[in-house]
Formats: structure tokens, sequence, C-alpha cells
């Protein structure tokens, strides 16, 4: 998705989408993963926006995280952690946190660089999504009776 600044006349919580684009992005699956850097100590705006165009949507719905920054992107994770649970979403346990300096292969700052991952993130990264695969399916349940 690539939403506008949230632009719906009507807050998310009340429903109601007017704009094509906010009702295909509240056709959700049903488990997510974020990949996300860290800015400023928390997640980018664009990501938060995103999230904020939707409401009931996130409810019931399992969230993983993929994170990057010089400390991991550890405080991304936290902060959006807090945001899906005010829209209701599951979060699970094992976060993967990838190392600017020690996950990515940057000799010159002024380029991109390589991501060069280090072997501990596989194992971290098949526990997250087999969480995110197990909580998917167990809150289809609890979706489906609403």
């Amino acid at each position: 998705m690539d939403p506008p600044f949230l632009d719906e006349p009507m807050p998310a919580a009340i429903g109601g989408y007017r704009n094509d684009h906010t009702q295909r992005w509240a056709r959700l699956a049903d488990g997510f993963v974020f990949v996300t850097p860290e800015y400023n100590h928390s997640l980018p705006a664009a990501l938060k926006n995103a999230i904020d165009f939707l409401f009931s949507e996130w409810a019931g719905k399992a969230a993983g995280f993929v994170s990057y920054g010089t400390n991991g992107g550890t405080r991304a994770v936290e902060h959006l952690r807090l945001t899906l649970a005010e829209v209701k979403g599951a979060c699970v346990r094992s976060p993967v946190a990838l190392g600017l300096f020690t996950d990515f292969a940057i000799p010159d700052l002024a380029e991109p660089g390589t991501f060069t991952p280090a072997e501990h993130h596989e194992g971290i990264l098949t526990r997250m999504l087999g969480e995110l695969a197990d909580w998917s399916t167990a809150l289809r349940t609890l979706r489906a009776s609403r």
C-alpha cells in the first residue's frame, strides 16, 4: 500500500471508508510481518500512517517483526507493539533485530551497502514465522465469531 497522508473524512474507529485506496487496504491478510527501520527511536511516520488508516480490520490479526537500525531497531518495534495493541492486533514474541553495522556491510555511508545477516538470525526468523502462523491460525476462530 502506498497511502497518502491520512485522508478519510471520518476516524478509522467509526469505519465507513470512502476512498478506494482505504477500501483496498482494509482487505487485510490474517497475519503480517512488519519490516521496519528505526528512525529517531521510533517507527517511520509512513508505517504509522498506514496503520492509522484502519481500525477494526487489525483486531485479531497476528503481527511479527523484522527491524533494523544502529541498535537493531528494537525501539521501533516497541512503539509498533503499542500502536498495534491499541487496534487489538496480536504481536508475537520473537522479533528479528538486525544491527546496521553488524548485519550489513557498509564500507561507504553514502552507498546502500549489502545485507550480510549473522547466522543466528535464521533460527530467530524461523521461530517468529512459526509463532506468526500459529497465532494467525488460532485467532481465525476469534475473528469468525465477530
